[in-house]
């Protein structure tokens, strides 16, 4: 089984660098709309059983061309739907540590320690994520999908499939507009493999 993990594009300006998650249904920017028409093109000749897809506006935005190219629609799952960043929420990356005294750069660890005030509980998130892959993965046992969500889930994603913490995701980007591939092997000793990571298709000029 093939899984293309797609993070949305580029969100709007007053969004960049600033904690949204799943409290700020931002939408896209110009850009960030010609990401998606990009990773569309890109995976134009490859066969895609499935759509699966978070329910927040960036990604919708984002999926729209693949699935207007493919005639297909999307599963919607609110289990994909970015990291709820509590009282984070609306601050910009410079601003975390003047407001709450940690750097925003550990996100990931503080996240599965639970140190954001009224974030979501780590469990809570890993759950939901693990409930919407698991489906998924028996829906398609030997097939190939796309899931569109964040970059946060993303990390979850690939932390639940090779069994590691939430941090050590912290050493590579999930940029706008990328794709990553994972490959299920249940048949080989490493089931798991990383075929793809953090590609970001050429934008049309």
């Amino acid at each position: 089984m093939q899984i293309y993990l797609i993070r949305h594009g580029e969100v709007d300006e007053k969004y960049h660098k600033v904690f949204g998650g799943s409290r700020i249904d931002m939408g896209l920017s110009a850009l960030g709309l010609k990401h998606g028409e990009a990773v569309a093109e890109w995976l134009k000749d490859t066969k895609i059983d499935a759509f699966y897809s978070s329910p927040m506006l960036r990604v919708q935005q984002t999926m729209a061309p693949m699935a207007r190219q493919r005639g297909l629609q999307p599963e919607v799952m609110p289990g994909l739907m970015e990291i709820d960043f509590g009282d984070w929420t609306g601050s910009r990356w410079d601003e975390v540590q003047a407001n709450f005294g940690v750097s925003a750069f550990d996100w990931l660890e503080i996240i599965e320690t639970n140190g954001i005030a009224n974030g979501e509980d780590i469990d809570v998130l890993k759950s939901r994520v693990r409930e919407s892959l698991l489906r998924i993965i028996n829906a398609h046992p030997h097939g190939k999908v796309a899931v569109f969500c964040h970059g946060g889930i993303i990390r979850v994603i690939i932390a639940l499939l090779l069994g590691v913490p939430l941090a050590h995701l912290a050493h590579f980007n999930i940029e706008y507009g990328s794709i990553s591939l994972v490959e299920l092997l249940p048949e080989r000793k490493h089931a798991v493999e990383i075929e793809l990571l953090n590609f970001q298709p050429p934008v049309a000029k």
